[in-house]
């Protein structure tokens, strides 16, 4: 069996460190999407390369379902797929695969919640893989539509089943929005873009804007605890993934700058 979990789920989160987009969405009612069946029991017979040869097929088969959702692929969202493939760094023979999972996913008969049922047992109990899942499929989602048409739909019904609440969802798309320049500290008399800005950073850091320093100060320590590329190594993180951890850090120590220089502290 093809081992795909180091190279395709690393690929992932590397794709997830990309730097701020100077763009922001309104946050969804948070609440958890309602799909009416239990909480997914992990599979005890898929061992680590079973599970990434299945997040690698369920990845490209979503994705070439949610592209099809409004009843053609255009251009566009063609191009979102093979930039996923491109920075993930699939070899030749995995790009063929990629594409023929998502040739699949947009066929008629294909059965989305059966996939997303089968990645949800096998991603029972690993948090992170459920979450990057979603990150890749919002990443192209957005590439490819804006999150247009029926594409909403699906990812807040796919979040549902994967056990994942709207409101962790609507951050999910909002950092992805960001993610894809630095945190630019922009004229002193464009008020309307700083203030854009700092919206940005407390998303990154996952804080309220009303937060006080303290609640700021262990933001800020949580998510370098939770993104610090020692701490992952020393979990399990390939040596190859480090530099995307480090470029997560990054993004997150600019983040708490450019709040502390508004803060003036």
């Amino acid at each position: 069996m093809t081992q795909w979990t180091g190279k395709v789920i690393g690929g992932v989160v590397g794709m997830l460190v990309l730097g701020p987009l100077g763009a922001a969405v309104g946050v969804l009612v948070g609440h958890q999407f309602d799909t009416g069946a239990a909480t997914p029991q992990p599979d005890a017979a898929l061992d680590a390369a079973a599970i990434g040869e299945l997040f690698f097929r369920t990845t490209f088969q979503v994705m070439g379902h949610i592209a099809k959702a409004d009843g053609r692929v255009s251009e566009r969202e063609i191009e979102a797929a093979r930039g996923v493939m491109a920075e993930i760094r699939l070899n030749a023979g995995q790009v063929r695969a990629a594409i023929a999972h998502f040739t699949t996913g947009k066929q008629a008969g294909f059965n989305f919640d059966a996939a997303i049922d089968s990645l949800a047992r096998a991603c029972a109990g690993r948090p992170d893989l459920v979450r990057i899942f979603l990150e890749i499929q919002m990443r192209a989602a957005l590439s490819g539509n804006d999150l247009g048409g029926p594409a909403r739909v699906l990812m807040q019904r796919m979040a549902g089943r994967l056990g994942v609440s709207f409101l962790e969802l609507a951050h999910i798309e909002a950092v992805q929005r960001i993610r894809r320049g630095s945190f630019s500290r922009g004229p002193a008399h464009d008020a309307g873009a700083q203030q854009l800005q700092l919206q940005e950073a407390y998303r990154v850091l996952e804080v309220e804007s009303d937060a006080d320093n303290e609640e700021l100060v262990k933001a800020y320590r949580r998510q370098l605890s939770r993104h610090h590329p020692d701490k992952l190594k020393a979990n399990g993180l390939p040596d190859s993934m480090i530099e995307h951890a480090k470029q997560r850090t990054q993004q997150i120590i600019e983040a708490y700058d450019l709040i502390r220089e508004r803060r003036g502290i």
